[in-house]
Order: C-alpha cells, then structure tokens, then sequence
C-alpha cells in the first residue's frame, strides 16, 4: 500500500487491488445456455433468500433474465442494501460492487462473478493519480478553496479522498446539484474522471466559459498556474462507449427517419448532446421510452445492450441503436459471462465464496462520507 501526499489514506493502483480475483474454472467454460440456466435456476432455489442477483442495464440479456433487479449502478446498490441477503452478485463492474459493499450491511458478501470486469473510465483517474495533480493544482490556487467531485463511475479510493478534501461523489441525473453544492462551498470545482459529463454540466449551468481541462496523460501539457485559473478543471478521463457516438450519427438516423427522436447519455460529446432531442442517465432513457406513444421512433445514444433490452421491453416503440452497426459492447461489462454467473452460485450453494469485493475500512468509512453528501443536495 502507499501512502497519499495530500490525503490521510493509503491504497494502491486498482490493477493491484483486486489481482487476487479468481478466474473461471475450465468445466465451466464450454457450458451451453439450456444447461447454463437450468443450472442456475437450481442453485438459485438452494440458496433462495440469501442471495440477490443485481443486473446492470449494461449487461447482456443472459445475465438480466435472472437478476432480481435491473438499473443503474446506485440505484442497484441500494436495492442490495433493502434485500438484506447475505450474498449480493452484483452483474456489473468492480466500482459498482464496490459502491454495493460501501453501502451494505457487514454480514453481506459483495461478489463480482469476473475479476476482469473493471470500468476503463474509472481506471483512467486512479486515486494516487489523483493525489499527485491534486499536489499540484492546489500549490498553483494557494487561495483558492478547490472542492473535488467524482462521479460515480471511479473506484472507493477516489470517493474517499474527495470526501478527505470535502468533495462528493454524484451521479448523472444530480451532477449539477453536485456542481452547486461546490460552488456554494468554495470558488472552484475539480470534477472527475468523465470530462463529457463535466463538459455537459457545465453547459447547463451556463458555465462552459469557466472550463479548463487537465491531461494527467501528458507531463509536458499539465500547467497547473493556467489550469488553476478556471472555476471548473475537469479531469481528461471518458466513457470508452459513450465518445463513439458522434453527430453525424445523429445526422443519418433522422435521414432514415425524420420523425425520429433521439435521446443520448450525457457521457456522450457536448456536440452530441446538443445534437440530440435530449439526454440523460439510463433510467432517464428506459423511462422515456417506457413513456412513448405506440409507433415512436427512439433513438438510443448508449451502451448497445440497454438498447437491445428496450427493444424486448417494448415492442410497440420503434427502438433503434444510434450509430447502428458501429455499436458496440462495454468490453468491461461484457466480462459478467453467464458462465460466472453460474460458477460463482453454484460455489455458494456449497457454501464457498470467489470474488469477493471489499472495500477496506478507512476507505468505506470515507467514501460513505462522499456519499452521503451527494444524498443531501
């Protein structure tokens, strides 16, 4: 573990966290599905209330057809939280387990079924990363009260130390509550990791002349005294399957259909989102569609399963991909294969635990400081 410059924490890089995770057994690589779900409907009737399986809107239709929840990553960790089971499969990526074990009781076993489930957007501002850019921006604002927000989507280390320098964490859907609660508090925002998302907030406070960007990625393009002028740094991280949609994409579904409407997550480009009808989270996007009239054209600017999830849901709305066959995957999500699904239950009905997500201590305690911040604004 390493101790952090400007926090009282010590952590280490998320790739040495969790390199204990274990791999898929090779019986249980070549399952078919039949045999697969029979499988897991029979561990499932073994262990009955002890476990919740959470399913992320992320993640393929073998996974959610056997979650006892589907949603968004906190709204998943609170329905964990409520069910009270002694094991929670969380079918998502390793912040998302760990924000569930943040917030879960200490008798609940938080599993990942795939140790290679980890989100490349919160991989891109890692909290000793942060720590050193933090160093330095702060020494370039000695009079500036800077205050730190991440969003959801970055490992426990990072929610922990924005609440050691009274940050917060936020979601999608309150990010701008999350900016005014900052600026409240002090004179400058740090926001990170997603730079689209921080752009898009920005926006729509009418704030986009107040952005400055910091590239972690670059030493000889860091300048702390220039970027320290700004009320809003945003860190240069991004979602690897929200910056592929581009405007032309926008363009072409609307000449294939000109009464399309077109909804994108604010992950997505700032010319992506003014192009769109609107945007927002995926709750945001599965309500608008559950919301359309029979025969509506809706576009889906988002991660391809949640697309194909919303075509099943509701067959009387045209629901079609944004950029078409240019969509792709989560490589991250796609890594919960039913296959460990059914490994992970099945080692539980026989009372063993793999995977296993825990959040240490000091981490947990202040990454629900940050939490709890965000609950309140």
């Amino acid at each position: 573990m390493v101790k952090m410059e400007t926090a009282e924490l010590d952590t280490d890089l998320s790739l040495f966290k969790y390199d204990n995770l274990e791999q898929l057994p090779p019986r249980y690589r070549e399952l078919e599905e039949d045999e697969r779900t029979e499988r897991i409907d029979a561990a499932l009737e073994d262990l009955g209330d002890d476990v919740v399986i959470l399913g992320h809107n992320y993640q393929r239709r073998e996974i959610v057809e056997h979650a006892d929840f589907i949603g968004d990553s906190y709204q998943l960790s609170k329905e964990a939280a409520e069910a009270d089971a002694e094991y929670v499969i969380f079918g998502g990526v390793t912040f998302m387990a760990e924000s569930a074990d943040i917030i879960t009781d200490d008798d609940q076993s938080v599993i990942l079924p795939s140790m290679e489930a980890s989100c490349p957007m919160a991989g891109m501002a890692e909290a000793l990363q942060v720590d050193s850019a933090w160093a330095e921006i702060t020494a370039a604002a000695p009079d500036a009260d800077i205050i730190p927000i991440t969003y959801m989507n970055s490992y426990a280390d990072l929610k922990a130390f924005c609440a050691s320098q009274g940050g917060l964490v936020c979601t999608s859907s309150n990010a701008h509550e999350a900016f005014e609660y900052a600026f409240n508090k002090g004179d400058k925002v740090l926001f990170l990791p997603d730079k689209h998302l921080g752009e898009n907030t920005a926006h729509r406070l009418d704030m986009e002349e107040e952005i400055a960007e910091w590239d972690p990625w670059d030493p000889e393009g860091k300048d702390a005294d220039e970027v320290a002028e700004s009320d809003i740094i945003l860190w240069d991280g991004y979602c690897q399957v929200h910056e592929r949609f581009r405007e032309e994409h926008i363009d072409q579904v609307r000449a294939d259909n000109p009464d399309a409407n077109v909804i994108v997550h604010p992950e997505c480009r700032r010319e992506v989102v003014e192009a769109a009808d609107k945007a927002g989270s995926t709750a945001t996007i599965c309500e608008t569609v559950a919301n359309a009239d029979p025969g509506d054209t809706w576009a889906i600017g988002t991660e391809i399963h949640l697309t194909n999830h919303l075509q099943r849901w509701h067959p009387e709305v045209n629901v079609v991909p944004l950029c078409g066959d240019a969509c792709m995957d989560c490589n991250a999500m796609r890594q919960i294969d039913p296959n460990y699904l059914t490994w992970v239950l099945e080692e539980l009905a026989e009372g063993r635990e793999h995977n296993v997500i825990e959040v240490a201590p000091e981490e947990k305690e202040l990454a629900g400081v940050a939490l709890d911040r965000m609950l309140e604004i």
